[in-house]
C-alpha cells in the first residue's frame, strides 16, 4: 500500500511529506521508503501561525482562515508528493496537520487542536485522507501524545537492552521500546532555543544555524538552575506538554527571576541547549535507557547533540549510547511523517494506533477521521492480527 505521510511539527517551519510502501510480512510490517519532499510555509502564513500560538489569543475568524490556508498548503505538497514520489498512484494520505493548541489542565489533556482541513488534500489528490489522529486518544483519557510510540515500539523492540526512541522537535519526547512500554514529552527540545533566537535577532534568524550561537556561548548556572525548577519535569508519566508552556515569555520570566536579563544571545542559547540535554538525559536515566535513537530537527544541531551525548555519558546516566535513526536506516528528517503514514495504514485496516500505557488512555484506539477520495473510501479487508513488529526495508 503506497501511503504519503505528512507532518508539520511544533516548530511550524515547514511541511514534510514522506512516501512509503507498507506491506505485511507475516506478523511484521515491512516499510519501504519511496522518497521525501518538504516545503517551507510561505512567510506570511508562518507569521500568521506564530501570531496565533500561545500565549497569544485568537478569534474564530483566524482559526477558520488558518485551517483553510494550512489545509491548502498541505494539499499542494501532497499533490507534488503523489506526482513525484508515487507516480500519481498513492493509495492513501495520512496528514497530521499543524498543532495549534494542546489543552492540559492539572496534568490531564482535555483537548487538542490540529489545523489543516483534509478536504483540500482529498480534492487536490483524489486520495482518501486520514487526519485528526490525536483526538480519539484524548477522548479515551489519553495524552494524545506521543503518538509515534506504537511505531517506535514496533520498530525498536528487537534491539538489545532498553532502547529509547527520542524525537527532538519543538518539544522532546521519548518512547521506551522494550519491556513495559512508556512514552512521554520530556520538555522543550528546540522550542525555547528557536523562540530566543527569533526574538534576540529581531527575526533575522528563526533557529540556531548549525548550533553556532550555542557553541560560542557559556552556560549560565543561575538561569539553568531556575529553568530546571519547572514543576513539569517532576510529574509522573504519561504526560505531555507544548508551546502553551514553553514559549518566549517563559524564557523572559525565568531570566528576570534569575537576574540574567543582560545575558548575550550566545549564553542564552547555550543555557537552553543545556536545559534540553539535561532534561532528556534525566528522562532516559529514569527509565533505564541503554541506547537512544534520536530523530527530528534537533539532530541537525551539532551543539545540542554533543551536549546530549555528554549528558548521557555521565555517571548515573546508564552510559546510554546516542544514535540517530539514520544509522538504523530511517532518515531522521523523515521519521515522524513516516510514522504517521504507518498510523494511517493501521487506521484503514481497523488496527489500533496507540499503546495505552504510553499515552495513558483507558484502551488502545483506532485513530483518526477519514475523508474519502474521489472514488469514495473502501476499507481494505484485514483477516490477520495486528502487526507485532516493523522492519525498515
Amino acid at each position: 500500500m503506497r501511503i504519503i505521510g505528512m507532518m508539520s511539527g511544533t516548530s511550524y517551519d515547514a511541511i514534510d511529506a514522506v512516501a512509503v510502501d507498507v506491506s505485511r510480512d507475516g506478523d511484521a510490517l515491512a516499510l519501504t521508503l519511496l522518497g521525501a519532499v518538504s516545503e517551507s510555509y510561505p512567510d506570511e502564513l508562518r507569521a500568521d501561525v506564530a501570531a496565533q500560538l500561545p500565549p497569544a489569543t485568537s478569534s474564530m475568524e483566524q482559526v477558520c482562515k488558518l485551517d483553510t490556508r494550512i489545509g491548502q498548503a498541505f494539499a499542494r505538497l501532497a499533490a507534488r508528493a503523489n506526482d513525484e514520489l508515487c507516480e500519481g498512484r498513492a493509495d492513501l494520505i495520512a496528514s497530521h496537520g499543524q498543532t495549534m493548541f494542546h489543552w492540559v489542565d492539572s496534568g490531564q489533556v482535555k483537548g487538542t487542536l490540529q489545523l489543516g482541513e483534509p478536504a483540500w488534500i482529498a480534492e487536490a489528490t483524489g486520495c482518501t485522507v486520514v487526519s485528526n489522529f490525536r483526538t480519539r486518544d484524548v477522548a479515551a483519557g489519553g495524552q494524545g501524545a506521543p503518538l509515534v510510540s506504537l511505531f517506535d515500539t514496533l520498530w525498536l523492540r528487537g534491539l538489545p537492552g532498553m532502547p529509547v526512541a527520542l524525537n527532538l522537535g519543538g518539544i522532546a519526547n521519548i518512547t521506551v521500546a522494550s519491556g513495559a512500554s512508556v512514552a512521554f514529552d520530556t520538555g522543550p527540545a528546540n522550542a525555547l532555543i528557536d523562540a530566543a533566537v527569533t526574538s534576540m535577532t529581531g527575526g533575522r534568524q528563526h533557529y540556531d544555524h548549525d548550533g553556532e550561537l550555542g557553541a560560542r556561548g557559556n552556560v549560565s548556572t543561575a538561569l539553568l538552575t531556575g529553568l530546571l525548577a519547572e514543576p513539569y519535569y517532576g510529574l509522573p508519566a504519561p504526560k505531555s506538554t507544548g508551546k502553551e508552556l514553553f514559549h518566549l515569555p517563559y524564557v523572559e520570566k525565568a531570566m528576570e527571576a534569575t537576574g540574567t536579563l543582560g545575558l548575550p544571545i550566545e549564553d542564552v542559547v547555550a543555557t537552553l541547549v543545556a536545559l534540553t540535554a539535561r532534561t532528556v538525559a534525566d528522562a532516559v536515566r529514569a527509565v533505564g535507557g541503554t541506547s537512544v535513537v534520536a530523530s527530528g530537527g534537533g539532530t541537525q544541531n551539532p551543539t545540542l547533540m554533543r551536549a546530549l551525548g555528554d549528558e548521557l555519558g555521565m555517571p548515573g546516566a546508564a552510559g546510554a549510547e546516542l544514535l540517530t535513526s539514520d544509522q538504523l536506516g530511517l532518515p531522521s528528517s523523515a521519521k515522524e511523517a513516516a510514522a504517521f503514514a504507518v498510523l494511517g495504514y493501521l487506521t484503514v485496516h481497523n488496527f489500533p494506533g496507540t499503546v495505552a500505557s504510553c499515552t495513558g488512555a483507558r484502551h488502545a484506539g483506532i485513530l483518526g477521521s477519514i475523508t474519502p477520495g474521489s472514488q469514495g473510501f473502501h476499507s481494505p479487508a484485514s483477516t490477520v492480527p495486528a502487526p507485532a513488529s516493523l522492519r525498515i526495508q
